[in-house]
């Protein structure tokens, strides 16, 4: 009988990350898609407390059959991402983010390779710090944006 041997990911040994709260996931240049369900639609609905109407007609489109959240129109920043007080900024629906946003960094374009982790930790300085995450955990993310 011969055994079937699984490709073992370049990350079994897990890999650091501690989001900084940065913001940098969030904004533009680049336009980009956060996309959300029904199900994240009305639990943000619910955050912010306003009804489903106004959630949709405010802050989400369509693309094709699916939806996103809608980017600020004179930076591409996610329209949640705001300014603190001191020059940082915060998601204003952190508690109610959508699966995507709380999965990051660990995207299936982003573990691709070494190379690509080390080119988005360009972009993010929390990946490479803080936390190592296992390979189970990072895999079971990675499914969830899939």
């Amino acid at each position: 009988m011969l055994q079937i041997l699984r490709k073992r990911p370049w990350y079994i040994a897990g890999l650091a990350f501690e989001c900084s709260g940065c913001g940098q996931c969030c904004a533009g240049p680049d336009e980009g898609y956060v996309w959300v369900t029904h199900e994240q639609i009305a639990s943000i609905t619910k955050y912010l407390e306003i009804s489903e109407a106004q959630m949709r007609r405010k802050y989400v489109r369509k693309i094709g059959r699916r939806f996103s959240l809608v980017e600020r129109s004179d930076n591409n920043d996610c329209i949640f991402l705001t300014l603190k007080a001191d020059g940082g900024k915060h998601c204003r629906i952190y508690p109610a983010r959508p699966a995507q946003c709380m999965t990051w960094p660990f995207w299936p374009s982003n573990l691709t390779s070494p190379q690509s982790w080390a080119l988005v930790s360009l972009r993010c300085g929390g990946i490479n710090r803080g936390t190592i995450h296992s390979c189970d955990e990072i895999e079971a993310k990675r499914k969830a944006t899939s």
